[in-house]
């Protein structure tokens, strides 16, 4: 994947951010494939900021690795609020992190549903036990989509984390 120069960007800024408050992060990635944590170990130095990320792109995964319960799995499907909120809290405990970035989408062309339409991307971001989460729907092609939802994921976790 070819990152854009404003995600290299946004990728730098949040680890000097994590780096100058000694805070470790995670992720929980799936429509985006680990494209955030690629995006944040392209910068030089970025061990000292990230230990381990998950790629659940099946619901299996997330399951397994980091604890979604499948009842909620079932209930609200993979791309939902309640998913994202799960898998960050997962990712945390399993990862011993500060921080995480949950992540499910639908990239496309296929999976979408007249109320999931592709694009549809829910975000949870966690910081010191607080979640916030998020739900955009970004356009274009499959490749798009990924690259708007992994900026998007940066963005709000530099805002979130200097409040």
């Amino acid at each position: 994947m070819e990152l854009h120069q404003e995600i290299k960007t946004l990728a730098a800024q949040l680890g000097a951010i994590l780096t100058d408050k000694c805070l470790w992060i995670t992720t929980a990635e799936s429509c985006t494939g680990g494209g955030v944590s690629y995006a944040l170990t392209d910068t030089p130095g970025s061990s000292r900021y990230l230990g381990r990320a998950f790629v659940t792109y099946s619901n299996e995964a997330k399951h397994e690795l980091i604890n979604v319960a499948t009842s909620t799995l079932e209930q609200f499907g993979a791309v939902s609020e309640q998913t994202v909120k799960e898998m960050a809290f997962g990712a945390i405990n399993v990862a011993n992190a500060d921080v995480a970035i949950a992540i499910s989408g639908i990239a496309g062309p296929g999976g979408a549903t007249p109320d999931k339409p592709v694009g549809f991307v829910w975000f949870c971001i966690q910081i010191a036990g607080k979640q916030f989460t998020f739900k955009q729907i970004f356009s274009g092609d499959r490749a798009q989509v990924r690259l708007q939802a992994i900026e998007f994921a940066l963005k709000k976790t530099i805002e979130k984390i200097n409040l």
